[in-house]
């Protein structure tokens, strides 16, 4: 794993669990200083300066950050294990939507459906492929198709992130269909 790399997981960590790891606070909707965050992350050891980090938040291929109007301001756009409210936008999803998994995983799944977890949303792919690289990610990958549009039609809420994201709070087991992949 290259520098920017591991400086783009650090700041994951910060922006989306733990800001104490570089000595800052987050506002109720996510966003940090960018001077306290640069600072924070020089104290930890690991050199970091404003062009560098403008450089993994443009070149990041997942789109995890976002920087306000001015760049005072950065943020991550989902996958947040602590309480803020990056205020997402309803909308409607498309008519089906995938999510990744192991198959470790498919038998609580398909017994309980979709859960955040550590999360604070379900995150769905609007594409296969998408969701199959995030089931490798976790072991022997399997996909798993949501009814989506029934679920909005049944008055369930949906979220799309700012890097194309979908989110919703939980999925049933009635909505969720295993693929042959």
């Amino acid at each position: 794993m290259g520098k920017l790399d591991k400086l783009s997981v650090f700041i994951s960590l910060v922006l989306r669990h733990k800001p104490d790891a570089a000595g800052i606070t987050l506002d109720e909707h996510g966003w940090a200083n960018v001077e306290e965050l640069l600072d924070g992350i020089n104290d930890t050891g690991r050199k970091m300066d404003r062009g560098v980090l403008e450089e993994i938040v443009r070149t990041d291929h997942k789109q995890r950050y976002s920087f306000n109007e001015d760049k005072t301001l950065i943020r991550a756009n989902q996958g947040h294990s602590i309480p803020v409210d990056v205020e997402l936008k309803e909308d409607e999803p498309p008519e089906f939507l995938y999510h990744g998994t192991a198959d470790r995983f498919i038998k609580a799944i398909m017994e309980e459906g979709l859960k955040p977890m550590s999360r604070l949303y379900v995150h769905l792919s609007r594409d296969i492929e998408t969701a199959n690289k995030v089931g490798k990610r976790h072991g022997n990958p399997v996909i798993l198709k949501v009814h989506s549009g029934q679920m909005c039609r049944e008055g369930i809420k949906f979220y799309l992130s700012e890097n194309g994201v979908w989110l919703t709070k939980k999925v049933d087991v009635k909505y969720l269909e295993q693929m042959k992949v």
